[in-house]
């Protein structure tokens, strides 16, 4: 699809709108107890704050002018007072709202990252992994502020306003009214850049999405760039998606900008307002030094909190697109869930059919339609057929990775749509051709099959299926750490590891596609008595290639237009001449 490329960005599928911002309300109601607390220190430290001008207009228009020395000190210490109890309350709220903040990501990210492990298979094969990592992880940190400092923060300078209002009217109503009279310009500023601030950052954060889906690809696919070379190509995709980035970030931070000089020059044209009007307008009589000094620095402290607001603004603006990006992710619908009922499957026998089964991974591209076959508890069953025909698809489906568009599939019986997917799942094991391998020892490796195995019983399973004998020639033996994706270890280890790890978690219905593909042929014949046992007394499905591997299987199916063109054993199949017939020739000819 179009969207799962580095270079695509991403259309959000709603609007922001303050719903969204509600609906993270959720994530502070959990600590609002302390964010309470927090904002009580934030006010009183705010008041001792404001005290500071009116000590200082009482110092001027009385003490100094009386040459009272003593109560000149007395209110020198009382401001020096205030000073350290405002400070005291905002390091101990700063404190607070720190670990408050770091809850919040915790919260956000855990929900994430659950929701993320219930997402069908289909949304990771439309979207680079690097894009759904860059959620997880940058933008949860990008809105944690917002969603705790942010909101005590705005609730702070609302009420700083409140009370350096009452302040200024308490020293002289009029020139209150001047500082007041910049209000309206600001709005208007404020509504003019609005609009386009948002949609730059939004732009902004498309484009870290790109240019982190591109890092992560090419990290990954790392060795491929090295064989054929395609380095300085690379390099040549990573400065271009790194140029549209920073063309946008300017692009965004340029409206940003706007609003602070704003405020400061409004704030700069009320101060030099008030001396024009106390000292050319009004009476001398009524308006003193001390009432100047005191209005000019309600003022600048008036437009404080306004910048603030504004900056918390413009922080807002930023993050709306990540936290609408985080709420997209968490509403992406998990197609393939258990139903509604849904009841635990009992123990399986392994009696399985497809019913009229019809599947495309996008619509009016059928990959399978109208499939119906029958399997007996205990057979083996090899599928075989052109690359692309639908083979994996049918072993998928068995495993309800993705939903049927039509038909049933039944296990002893039972839909399977009707059952947990824990209890369907928990007794299946599959081995897929890229055998993943997990970072740490080769004994966890192996225990993600049985979490509560034994060391006995994963020596067992690896000497089984043919691993024990490399596992034991390494350094450390079965603790012997091992990178992600199993980087030091060759992909027949990896894939041994893996037979070691489906063995232990002994399931009802096995599946191996391809499983053997990276497997030298002394091994594989090795590996065919661990295999047989394997086997023994469970249903199980083979996709391989190597049709020399598969010859005793019980039933062989031909995958191909859509369906499934024959049906039987070997011999069977080879008496018939047919698609089988031709497929297994040309591979004995060559």
């Amino acid at each position: 699809m179009a969207r799962n490329r580095y270079d695509v960005d991403e259309v959000l599928e709603t609007p922001f709108d303050f719903r969204h911002l509600k609906r993270s309300f959720k994530y502070m109601k959990k600590y609002r107890k302390k964010m309470i607390i927090a904002l009580i220190l934030s006010v009183f430290a705010a008041i001792s704050g404001l005290l500071g001008p009116l000590i200082t207009q009482y110092a001027l228009d009385h003490t100094i002018p009386a040459g009272n020395v003593p109560q000149l000190f007395i209110l020198g210490g009382l401001l020096v007072l205030t000073l350290a109890v405002s400070i005291a309350f905002s390091n101990i709220r700063s404190r607070i709202m720190t670990v408050v903040g770091q809850d919040i990501i915790f919260d956000i990210r855990t929900d994430l990252f659950a929701h993320l492990q219930k997402l069908p298979f289909q949304y990771y094969d439309d979207r680079p992994h690097g894009k759904i990592l860059i959620r997880v992880v940058n933008y949860v940190n990008s809105v944690s502020d917002m969603l705790s400092n942010g909101v005590i923060n705005v609730i702070l300078e609302f009420l700083n306003m409140l009370f350096i209002m009452i302040f200024m009217f308490f020293v002289d109503v009029r020139l209150s009214l001047v500082v007041l009279s910049g209000l309206p310009l600001f709005v208007l500023v404020m509504m003019a850049i609005k609009k386009r601030q948002r949609k730059a950052w939004q732009d902004v954060s498309n484009k870290s999405s790109n240019l982190n889906a591109y890092l992560q690809e090419s990290i990954t696919g790392v060795r491929i760039t090295q064989i054929f070379t395609r380095e300085q190509e690379n390099e040549g995709i990573f400065d271009r998606l790194s140029q549209r980035y920073r063309k946008s970030w300017i692009h965004a931070v340029t409206y940003s900008n706007l609003v602070w000089p704003c405020v400061d020059n409004i704030s700069i044209l009320v101060r030099a307002a008030i001396f024009a009007v106390g000292l050319l307008v009004l009476s001398p009589a009524t308006v003193t030094l001390g009432t100047i000094a005191a209005m000019t620095s309600y003022a600048s402290s008036f437009w404080q909190p306004i910048l603030n607001l504004s900056n918390l603004f413009n922080n807002f603006i930023n993050n709306v697109a990540y936290l609408e990006r985080i709420f997209e992710t968490l509403d992406e619908p998990v197609t393939v869930d258990d139903k509604p009922g849904a009841h635990e499957m009992k123990n399986i026998t392994g009696n399985i059919s497809f019913e009229d089964v019809t599947f495309a991974y996008e619509d009016g591209k059928n990959v399978l339609e109208h499939v119906s076959f029958d399997v007996k508890a205990g057979e083996s069953i090899a599928l075989v057929g052109p690359t692309g025909a639908g083979k994996s698809t049918i072993v998928s489906l068995l495993s309800r990775f993705y939903n049927l568009n039509s038909g049933r599939i039944t296990i002893d019986g039972e839909d399977i749509s009707e059952v947990t997917l824990h209890s369907l799942r928990s007794q299946m094991g599959i081995m897929l051709q890229d055998s993943f391998i997990f970072s740490g020892t080769i004994l966890d490796n192996i225990r993600y099959g049985k979490l509560d195995a034994t060391k006995e019983e994963i020596i067992n399973a690896s000497k089984v299926v043919c691993a024990d004998e490399f596992i034991k020639e390494m350094k450390d033996g079965y603790m012997t750490e091992v990178n992600e994706r199993g980087s030091k270890l060759s992909g027949g280890q990896k894939q041994l590891i893996a037979f070691a790890r489906t063995l232990l978690s002994d399931p009802k219905i096995l599946v191996l596609d391809e499983a053997t593909s990276s497997i030298d042929a002394r091994t594989e014949r090795l590996l065919q008595q661990g295999l047989l046992q394997l086997l023994k007394g469970r249903t199980s499905f083979i996709i391989a290639h190597r049709l020399s591997t598969i010859k005793n299987c019980d039933k062989i199916m031909y995958v191909n237009n859509k369906g499934i063109t024959e049906c039987g054993s070997h011999d069977e199949l080879m008496a018939k001449k047919g698609d089988y017939y031709h497929l297994y020739t040309s591979q004995h000819l060559s």
